[in-house]
């Protein structure tokens, strides 16, 4: 893990990567990567513009809050998923909703819920991913 269990650690990386993109200074590739992601969410610049607020900020379920965190890592854990076509089969599914959806953004977050869920039941569970029940998910989409 990148970043082990650092959640500040983290977050200072995000700030930072999104820093160095306004300001057109070079990016090491996972920082490109990262800045991709969050130009994708104007709703998140303001946050990552001010690092005391993205540090010190809880994002609550019960709050009716999701975590832009979890939801920008979701994008780029798919894209690095299409990099290296793993699972076997990832690359077609998400071609094929590509073709009948016609916009990445929104098939990345269609593949986000069966990624999701995917998690949800390993950690339920207390196992590895069930890639072939991800690859299902991502069919049925």
């Amino acid at each position: 893990m990148l970043f082990g269990q650092n959640r500040d650690e983290l977050r200072r990386f995000y700030v930072e990567a999104w820093r160095k993109y306004r300001n057109k200074l070079p990016l090491q590739p996972l920082e490109a990567l990262i800045s991709e992601v969050i130009a994708l969410h104007p709703e998140y610049h303001g946050m990552l513009e001010d690092e005391e607020q993205a540090l010190a900020q809880e994002f609550s379920p019960e709050g009716g809050q999701s975590n832009p965190f979890l939801h920008m890592g979701m994008h780029i854990a798919i894209r690095e998923q299409l990099s290296t076509q793993r699972p076997p089969g990832i690359e077609a599914a998400y071609k094929q909703l590509l073709e009948r959806l016609g916009d990445l953004h929104a098939v990345e977050h269609h593949m986000m819920e069966c990624l999701g869920q995917a998690m949800w039941e390993a950690q339920r569970q207390g196992t590895p991913p069930d890639e072939s029940a991800y690859l299902e998910c991502l069919r049925r989409l």
